[in-house]
């Protein structure tokens, strides 16, 4: 143990701030992401949080896309493990009253952002350490989208200051996650679930959710945040998350090798497109927002499961987002993107920008 506390001081030395959490988290995070490919989840989907909420979506009714009806236990286990880890590590202090409607529209453009590219931020990293070329233009329009929320942080962009709240908002999302948790053991007439498509293709009940419960455990101790990560150093020149970011591809990429799911090539990929200028549209959008709300899709999770009211008034923008990509034939698919989605991401930018221009202290 003295010998990881010295050695995790001496690492701080160089990079302040990169701890063993960060570190073990990123490497676990790409690993065990790509094991859930290979227990049964979509090929190149070990993680998304757009897809596996569009899931959830479809299967409490909140669209009719019937092959993404899934109540996937990742997203859940996401939730419950920064919960209980939270509430070890005594970081479970509810707060909220940050632009709560902003944030609800800010979660819902996310979500459309990733449909347009058919994933979110972690997913188009495991697309890409799996050999998938058409996520670079995905990489590029996130880091474009970053830039831009950090130009609007420096001239003073501000969703308003957080104040303590009673227990009961913190607890809403983690009893959502377990509600939600129910309906796979009971299911409920309401509830359907895919026997075809991507939701019928999913890694045990127990696996994917014992990953997910150690994956938000310790993404909720390292604060992991793919759009956080390089808008932290693109903002401070802070390495520290960028590191971990760095070690989650790392880990992916071998993982991919020696399961023999990297192939590299920009045609025929699963799950993708060829039309990357939507692609990195729909990346700018989902990036952009990510910084006015404070983090990806996927912190907004842990977030929301640490008592961060705010990040669940997201994560339930995140949700609605998810219903209606497919109630309005907003996502894209293999055969390409749709005119409406086209339509939805260049009014998602266009918000951001709006609201980082006049949003400000």
């Amino acid at each position: 143990m003295n010998w990881f506390k010295a050695t995790e001081n001496k690492m701080m030395a160089r990079v302040p701030g990169l701890s063993w959490s960060v570190i073990i988290s990123g490497i676990a995070f790409g690993a065990l992401g790509v094991m859930l490919v290979v227990w049964g989840n979509p090929t190149n989907t070990g993680v998304c949080v757009s897809c596996f909420m569009e899931g959830i979506a479809g299967a409490i009714g909140l669209h009719q896309n019937i092959r993404m009806m899934y109540i996937r236990p990742e997203i859940l286990g996401f939730i419950l493990g920064a919960f209980a880890m939270a509430m070890a590590g005594g970081d479970f202090k509810p707060t909220g009253g940050s632009s709560p409607v902003i944030r609800f529209i800010l979660g819902f453009f996310t979500i459309v952002g990733s449909a347009m590219f058919i994933g979110c931020p972690i997913k188009m990293l495991y697309r890409f350490s799996a050999g998938d070329l058409t996520a670079i233009a995905a990489i590029v329009g996130m880091f474009a989208g970053i830039w831009f929320g950090v130009k609007f942080m420096r001239k003073g962009f501000f969703l308003g200051d957080e104040t303590p709240v009673s227990k009961i908002n913190g607890w809403i999302v983690p009893l959502l996650a377990l509600l939600f948790l129910s309906f796979l053991y009971y299911t409920p007439s309401f509830v359907t679930l895919s026997d075809k498509g991507p939701s019928a293709m999913h890694a045990p009940i127990l696996v994917s959710l014992g990953v997910a419960l150690v994956i938000g455990a310790l993404t909720q101790r390292s604060r992991f945040c793919v759009v956080g990560a390089v808008r932290n150093f693109m903002l401070a020149g802070d390495m520290s998350l960028l590191i971990g970011l760095g070690l989650m591809l790392a880990a992916a990429v071998v993982a991919n090798v020696i399961t023999e799911q990297f192939h590299l090539g920009m045609v025929d990929q699963p799950g993708s497109h060829l039309e990357h200028i939507w692609s990195f549209l729909g990346m700018f959008l989902t990036g952009l927002a990510s910084v006015q709300l404070g983090g990806c899709p996927y912190r907004q999770l842990i977030l929301a499961g640490e008592g961060n009211a705010d990040s669940g008034v997201a994560t339930l923008g995140m949700l609605v987002g998810a219903g209606l990509v497919h109630a309005w034939d907003l996502a894209s698919s293999t055969a390409g993107v749709t005119f409406n989605g086209q339509i939805a991401v260049l009014v998602g930018i266009g918000f951001c920008l709006v609201l980082g221009l006049v949003n400000r202290e």
